[in-house]
């Protein structure tokens, strides 16, 4: 069987990333790079990615006709995912279709209809922490199950909300929880078993502190008819960078994971587990060899359910920001954070002076 052509839109940002995977894959003769496209002239480092031949052009109908492409990396704005998720599927391609695949459940009903593969840009679900933390609960090492939470605290300084134009518009799909964190959404989800499943209930409390559209604190609790509910926690406004994670909480224990550096412990005990599976490798094994996806699109259902849910929100709420230099800090964001995700709670249950009923 020949190697399987691919295309990536995209070659900024992380665009970049995916382009030097497939590097590595095509040098290893698993896929053909056959070329990129971006409306902008591609970054010098990325075009030194392509190998000789690659075709390079700024429309997305082009590259596609010309390489005949099976397979296609969408790693551009949000907005765009869709209109060339479809460009793609109708010349037959696969798909890995970056965070968040799209932007709405109608979008997603169009894209799981078409019955190409769709794998997502979600790297956790790859982790080998995964399978593990699962075997812990279905051994009921944390007892039953009564919920999921997950917090992330981060700084952002200027120079993030100035990296794009739809940096900092919700309506274009940025915000806390659909795009730096939605890792720690999607992944929550994922343990709960209810990631494909939509909520019966999806209640958001929306923040900022700076003179954006979206926010840049936020929370949210998805509730389902025959599972526990999911709290998610995350502010950019935070006094320290911490590290993001998923908790799982059990009637006997915890399950705590950080999802970005496969830190994981189950009760008391720490437990190491392998290197992530790499999900565009994932997809074009899933191509050739019919292995099971790891991050498919029907995976992210209740995930898009949120995003479609955060854009139809009231508008975020101004928050108590100190101005540092080049950053807002919230005093005391940090712990309320860690507070949501320990007590399943959103900010308006706790005891915080800017909390506000959704």
């Amino acid at each position: 069987m020949s190697a399987p052509l691919l295309v990536v839109f995209g070659t900024a940002g992380y665009a970049a990333t995916h382009l030097r995977r497939a590097r590595e894959l095509h040098d290893r003769g698993e896929i053909v790079l056959a070329g990129a496209c971006d409306v902008r002239d591609p970054p010098p480092e990325s075009l030194e990615l392509l190998p000789d031949g690659a075709i390079v052009t700024y429309d997305p109908a082009e590259l596609l006709s010309r390489t005949g492409a099976g397979i296609a990396v969408v790693a551009t704005p949000p907005r765009t995912h869709l209109l060339l998720a479809r460009l793609a599927l109708d010349a037959g391609c696969h798909l890995l279709v970056e965070k968040p695949p799209v932007l709405d459940l109608a979008a997603f009903d169009e894209l799981a209809r078409r019955g190409r593969a769709v794998q997502t840009g979600f790297q956790s679900f790859g982790s080998a922490a995964i399978p593990v933390i699962r075997a812990a609960i279905d051994r009921g090492e944390i007892g039953d199950v009564t919920g999921v939470g997950a917090a992330g605290a981060w700084i952002r300084r200027d120079d993030y909300y100035q990296r794009a134009a739809w940096a900092g518009r919700r309506d274009l799909g940025d915000g806390s929880l659909t795009n730096p964190f939605a890792h720690a959404v999607a992944s929550a989800l994922l343990l709960n078993g209810t990631a494909d499943t939509d909520p019966e209930r999806v209640t958001v409390e929306l923040y900022r502190a700076r003179d954006i559209e979206c926010d840049d604190t936020a929370c949210t609790r998805l509730t389902f008819e025959n599972a526990p509910d999911v709290v998610v926690a995350a502010t950019l406004t935070a006094e320290a960078d911490h590290d993001p994670y998923v908790l799982v909480h059990g009637t006997a224990d915890r399950i705590r994971w950080h999802y970005k550096t496969d830190d994981l412990v189950i009760g008391d005990e720490t437990v190491r587990v392998g290197p992530p599976e790499d999900l565009l490798t994932n997809l074009v094994r899933h191509v050739r060899d019919q292995v099971p996806l790891l991050a498919p699109l029907t995976r992210t259902r209740a995930f898009t359910a949120l995003v479609e849910a955060v854009r139809g929100a009231p508008e975020p709420r101004p928050l108590p920001a100190v101005r540092d230099e080049d950053r807002f800090v919230v005093p005391g964001v940090d712990a309320a954070v860690d507070d949501a995700a320990g007590r399943l709670a959103l900010f308006s249950e706790l005891d915080l002076s800017w909390g506000y009923p959704a």
